[in-house]
């Protein structure tokens, strides 16, 4: 005998959410003020970490602003959706400040009170990324997400999430051109972090919208093939940007010390032999999960489903679509 799973009130999870979001907002802005005073021992990699720690601030206060005056129902895209997402983005962004700015940044500055400063804004920024982590948990268990369009498939969208964020901050470090103007070869690999990004953004923004009658088998064999040209994109790039930046006999420097820029000691940035290393990482990182999200598109083919919903004549209604303007 199946049972009706039962959700939340509203003003039940509003004031729970806002709980989490006053110490998010906290946490984000407190990060960002202790760096925005640090003056000229900021640097690059500071100014960096601070827009991402701004932009969390923003968006978690338009969110909230959002909520508290409930006016979800005016947004085209499924509002539970886009929090859900969001809060796993602001996730992986600050625990990525945290990660960088510590290791390419705090740890060089001298001892004193802006090395103190430092280090209490990459605490406050870890603080915040777990705050997201247990905003996301908390809305995993009031809603069976697999139940909902976006969330029928955990892995595919925390698939789409990390191919997107491994990709733009891909080219975060891509924003300083000189890596790659010099040489064709490293430019096609900017072209297939271009080219890889653009699909999986679309294919987001089609599941943040709830864009659910595509029938299923085609549309698992469309993804499949696209899985794998990223991958068959992703591993040229990974192999070219390794020659070219790291193999002297094609003009890189395969050791850190050959770069001038990272042996200044009077240098708190990333050097450019360091932005060359992780764009290698990154893009490394990335082409695994795109094996991964091959591998869970053969799979799916191979069983004949896919998770996406079926069309409208199939006589089922949505879980939860009825409940689309009472859900967070």
């Amino acid at each position: 005998m199946s049972t009706q799973r039962t959700y939340p009130d509203d003003d039940v999870i509003c004031w729970v959410c806002g709980l989490l979001r006053l110490p998010q907002l906290f946490s984000t802005c407190m990060a960002f003020s202790l760096v925005a005073n640090m003056g000229i021992w900021r640097g690059v990699v500071g100014n960096w970490s601070m827009s991402f720690w701004c932009i969390c601030f923003t968006m978690t206060l338009i969110i909230s602003i959002v909520e508290l005056y409930r006016r979800w129902s005016s947004f085209p895209f499924f509002w539970h959706n886009i929090s859900v997402t969001y809060a796993c983005y602001a996730a992986l962004i600050c625990l990525l400040a945290s990660i960088i700015y510590s290791i390419t940044h705090v740890q060089f500055l001298p001892y004193g009170p802006y090395r103190d400063r430092a280090i209490t804004a990459t605490a406050f920024s870890c603080i915040a990324s777990v705050l997201y982590v247990i905003e996301v948990a908390k809305i995993w268990d009031w809603y069976d997400l697999e139940e909902i369009f976006f969330y029928e498939h955990t892995t595919r969208a925390l698939l789409k999430v990390l191919e997107t964020f491994v990709a733009g901050v891909i080219f975060t470090f891509l924003s300083s051109t000189s890596l790659y103007l010099h040489q064709p070869a490293l430019e096609w690999c900017v072209a297939v972090y271009s080219i890889c990004f653009i699909p999986a953004a679309v294919v987001l923004l089609l599941d943040l919208a709830e864009w659910k009658y595509m029938p299923p088998r085609p549309f698992s064999i469309f993804q499949l093939v696209l899985s794998l040209l990223s991958v068959l994109l992703y591993v040229s790039a990974l192999v070219l940007w390794l020659l070219y930046q790291f193999s002297e006999e094609l003009g890189g420097l395969p050791q850190w010390f050959m770069d001038m820029s990272c042996i200044d000691e009077l240098s708190y940035d990333m050097c450019t032999w360091d932005q060359r290393l992780a764009v290698a990482v990154l893009t490394a990182i990335n082409l695994l999960v795109y094996v991964a999200d091959l591998g869970y598109w053969a799979r799916q083919v191979s069983v004949g489903t896919e998770g996406v919903s079926s069309a409208p004549d199939s006589g089922q209604s949505h879980p939860v679509s009825s409940q689309s303007e009472d859900i967070l």
